[in-house]
């Protein structure tokens, strides 16, 4: 009788972390796309009206690009999500080298690094490898590689790390940037977390962890981040060696 209580608990609180995830990201969904268009709306009025001279109109358009590319990034994680959600949607595991996981977020991330003359680097075993769904696993990858080039500072190094201990790989992103203060870690994956700004002034939502800890439970995994402000932040993703 205790092992069905047990079990019916969990059931409850998977629906209700279900359900408060999806509440939080409508809400975020409609508050970004109001202020947004809400602004455009705003600046075409003024420039109708004389009340906004063009000079002061294209002055505004570097923090306008700056939100519309916040808020695409934020449909695009939102998509990523629902195509979890909706049919019978099974997870593709396929064997996958680290090393081409490495060079994928050194391609894609090739422009930022150079901008901000950030060093990476891999350390462990260049032949390790691991059985998972590649497209969750690389989604996963890009977002935590994307909050370590954002929090580095010009000159730092971000390393991606694995480590094989046994039927279990562990995957670490570690940079030494801004790191997070302790008393706001216990808040990383909830909607009342606090919003920083990137080392250059980048924008974000705080919704991509969201939404990478859901895709890590598809993968039957764990996540764990270790963080100490001003020193750097760790993100370990502990991934089944082979998975079924």
């Amino acid at each position: 009788m205790n092992d069905f209580i047990n079990e019916l608990q969990l059931k409850i609180e998977r629906l209700e972390n279900e359900i408060n995830f999806k509440n939080g990201l409508i809400s975020i969904l409609s508050h970004d796309s109001k202020e947004l268009f809400g602004t455009f709306l705003w600046l075409i009025e003024e420039l109708e009206q004389k009340t906004l001279s063009e000079e002061d109109f294209f002055k505004l358009l570097p923090q306008i690009k700056k939100d519309a590319r916040k808020n695409l990034q934020t449909i695009q994680d939102s998509i990523a999500w629902l195509k979890t959600q909706y049919g019978e949607f099974k997870i593709k595991p396929v064997t996958i080298m680290v090393m081409d996981l490495f060079h994928y977020l050194e391609e894609k991330y090739a422009v930022k690094l150079k901008e901000k003359n950030i060093q990476f680097y891999f350390k462990g075993d260049h032949n390790a490898f691991l059985t998972s769904d590649r497209l969750l696993l690389e989604y996963v990858l890009d977002k935590i590689f994307n909050n370590a080039v954002k929090y580095s500072f010009p000159g730092q190094e971000v390393c991606l790390q694995v480590i094989t201990e046994g039927d279990q790989v562990v995957l670490s992103v570690i940079d030494s940037g801004t790191g997070i203060n302790e008393k706001y870690l216990p808040m990383i994956y909830t909607y009342g977390n606090p919003v920083f700004l990137g080392t250059a002034g980048e924008k974000g939502v705080g919704l991509s962890l969201k939404i990478v800890k859901n895709f890590i439970s598809l993968l039957h995994g764990n996540i764990q981040i270790i963080s100490d402000e001003d020193k750097g932040t760790t993100v370990s993703l502990f991934l089944h060696k082979f998975l079924e």
